[in-house]
């Protein structure tokens, strides 16, 4: 359709579903016939015959609404609405995220006896994210000081990918209230930002998500990986790393994807199950900044829970190195998200979490009831921004330490554990005393290269031990009530 400066698809009427499989098959046609409209026009215009009109296509939009006070079972934390009202929510990518919405869908159809309604919305949806290889769109015109790309498709809008739902800012101005924790430019802001900085696709990403900071986990969890898909009792299809380079069960080499040329900044492992309830690791790198960067874009992609496997810092003289610290609460002093979840939101511990990670423990280190104490505490754990903080005056972070009953220190599991809070997605750590600074040992080469060759197999065995338990658990008992506020959005 054409008017007189505005070219677009032909309109569709608004469609009512009860099913959840129809429902999102109409997402998928609508947006699939978007992001067709979009790289068609963009062909064409990259072939040298540039639109006379502005090129416009818009996201599919899922609405609902309810009129009554009638309760649903208050023992969930998602799939309803909390109050009567207008709800809606803008979709990107309903074929990447096709089971997550018919589950989302299918709890608030039959959570309500309601149905839901499938139209298009007035959100434009940008060039760049109908190409979802992240292709250098402007590199691909002609160049044209006449006609910018922007005076003929619409660009990334930063003004409509922020973060207030999830942080509990968002105010209404069309009298709709969100249904999804994250609008589509939002997500797919994310969905491009993953595979730059993980140099995988989103597509592989699993639902239950690991983090490191060292290389030497990574390793281990390669050599793991590729032993599991070739057990056919594991339920693992393949093994996916950076550059998608993919090798199936049965096999020793991948088969498909090609290696970059140098790793990206966060590269991230992906051990495949059919249903996406396998275990995707990310080395995260020091700091943070990165742990924020990471999680940022990896909760829009809904998984079920992450854990921190990574390093840390004894603060008692009882420890040893090699000792399990599983925290039980955490000193804020990270900053980077002091502005989107004020340091006086307290993150609690997850019992279900909690429980698993314990339990892994058990099983990999043979200790049990009284005795575990000999190798793992369970405490508050101190997350600060400045690696070097031994050379500070003692007296001044120690005593902050002390107070707060810390019994570790490193620099990523509160901004892991106060994002998980944020985003709704259960968290946990489990570290491993690898120094003693105030105690008088310090990493050195030496015996950081016997610790790690020692220590890092058990520590990733206790990982993906609790990411296995956790996956045998009911949605609606892993996704605890918890992490959810006063108006919470429908979907997990």
């Amino acid at each position: 359709m054409e008017s007189r400066s505005i070219r677009t698809p032909e309109t569709i009427p608004p469609q009512s579903f009860k099913d959840a499989s129809e429902a999102v098959a109409h997402l998928i046609y609508l947006f699939d016939r978007a992001t067709d409209f979009l790289r068609e026009n963009f062909k064409e215009a990259a072939q040298g015959s540039m639109p006379e009109n502005r090129v416009r296509a818009f996201y599919p939009e899922l609405r609902f609404e309810v009129s009554s006070h009638i309760r649903v079972d208050t023992r969930l934390s998602y799939g309803f609405v909390a109050r009567p009202g207008k709800y809606k929510t803008t979709v990107t990518r309903p074929d990447l995220f096709k089971h997550y919405l018919e589950h989302q869908i299918d709890l608030l159809i039959k959570n309500h006896g309601l149905e839901v309604v499938i139209a298009e919305s007035d959100q434009p949806i940008p060039l760049h994210f109908a190409f979802y290889d992240g292709a250098h769109v402007e590199g691909a015109l002609p160049s044209s000081e006449e006609r910018p790309l922007r005076d003929v498709f619409d660009v990334p809008d930063l003004a409509v990918m922020d973060d207030a739902i999830s942080n509990g800012t968002y105010r209404s101005k069309d009298g709709f209230e969100p249904l999804a924790p994250f609008t589509a430019p939002r997500v797919d802001y994310s969905l491009h930002r993953l595979q730059h900085y993980t140099a995988t696709a989103p597509r592989y990403f699993q639902n239950f998500v690991l983090f490191t900071n060292y290389q030497f986990y990574i390793d281990g969890f390669a050599q793991m990986a590729k032993e599991l898909i070739n057990d056919p009792n594991s339920g693992y299809v393949a093994f996916v790393e950076p550059g998608n380079l993919i090798t199936y069960a049965g096999d020793k080499e991948p088969r498909e994807g090609v290696a970059p040329p140098r790793l990206p900044q966060m590269p991230a492992y992906h051990l495949l199950r059919e249903d996406n309830s396998g275990i995707t690791m990310v080395n995260i790198g020091v700091g943070p900044s990165n742990a924020k960067t990471i999680t940022d874009h990896i909760a829009v992609l809904r998984p079920h829970a992450w854990l921190m496997l990574g390093h840390c810092a004894g603060l008692r003289s009882s420890q040893q190195l090699g000792d399990y610290v599983l925290a039980h609460g955490y000193v804020r002093e990270d900053k980077v998200l002091d502005a989107d979840l004020p340091t006086w939101v307290p993150i609690p511990p997850l019992a279900e979490v909690q429980v698993a990670l314990e339990d892994a423990v058990e099983k990999t280190t043979g200790y049990s009831g009284y005795d575990l104490k000999r190798v793992m505490r369970t405490g508050t754990v101190a997350s600060i921004d400045n690696r070097n903080w031994e050379l500070r005056d003692h007296r001044e972070p120690v005593q902050r330490f002390s107070q707060s009953r810390a019994i570790a220190l490193d620099m990523e599991s509160a901004t892991i554990a106060a994002n998980g809070f944020r985003f709704r997605v259960p968290y946990g750590t489990l570290l491993c005393v690898s120094d003693k600074p105030l105690h008088g040992e310090l990493k050195l080469p030496g015996m950081a290269t016997d610790f790690y060759r020692t220590q890092v197999n058990q520590h990733l065995e206790i990982g993906v031990k609790t990411m296995e338990v956790l996956r045998e658990m009911p949605l609606e008992r892993l996704h605890s009530r918890k992490l959810r506020s006063f108006m919470e959005t429908a979907f997990q």
